[in-house]
């Protein structure tokens, strides 16, 4: 199986990039390829608005590596997407990548109704929030980061798989090793 990460983190030790390096390991360790990205040493353009990719199925900006984002969402079985929560939402950057996707992850009907391109592949979510829990679920912080990534797969055909969502970030330090063992669990979970 190929999976491709998304880490929207900035931090390259995070929070977000010691779980998704969990998860790669335990999907490297059970023998499936992956491809690990971190989102912001990225280096594309953003979504003009232009609507042509809807005309020609491709982004007609000047090719950069969201291009490389897009072939490797069309040629991966899973994706596993993480980000850590800022106000409420993904990290800029990595909403600014899935603004370039939209050929690659969904079309359109005649009438302008979505049809979902990536049908059959599965993901997993993860992001981290420095609200402490329960605020950061109460409050609407990590729900509504997972709700923004969840819209964008679900439309584009996606199947959730699970989610990792944890509060309270600010003073950890390092990830509680229950996180971990429920990030491999997840990892797992793309297998099936």
């Amino acid at each position: 199986m190929k999976v491709l990460i998304l880490n929207g983190s900035p931090r390259k030790s995070g929070k977000v990039s010691q779980i998704l390096h969990t998860m790669e390991k335990r999907l490297q360790d059970d023998g499936n390829e992956t491809e690990f990205v971190d989102v912001n040493m990225l280096n594309f353009k953003c979504c003009i608005g232009c609507m042509k990719c809807r005309e020609s199925g491709k982004c007609i900006l000047p090719q950069d590596d969201a291009h490389h984002i897009g072939e490797a969402l069309q040629n991966c079985d899973a994706v596993i997407v993480g980000s850590p929560v800022y106000w409420g939402n993904i990290n800029g950057k990595l909403k600014c990548l899935f603004d370039r996707q939209v050929a690659i992850m969904m079309g359109e009907n005649k009438m302008g109704i979505p049809i979902p391109l990536l049908k059959g592949k599965k993901a997993i979510v993860a992001n981290t929030c420095t609200t402490p829990f329960p605020f950061n679920i109460l409050a609407g912080q990590s729900t509504k980061a997972y709700t923004a990534v969840k819209e964008i797969l679900s439309y584009s055909g996606v199947k959730i798989k699970g989610k990792l969502l944890i509060g309270g970030t600010k003073n950890m330090g390092e990830i509680p090793e229950k996180f971990l063992k429920r990030a491999e669990k997840l990892a797992k979970k793309l297998e099936k």
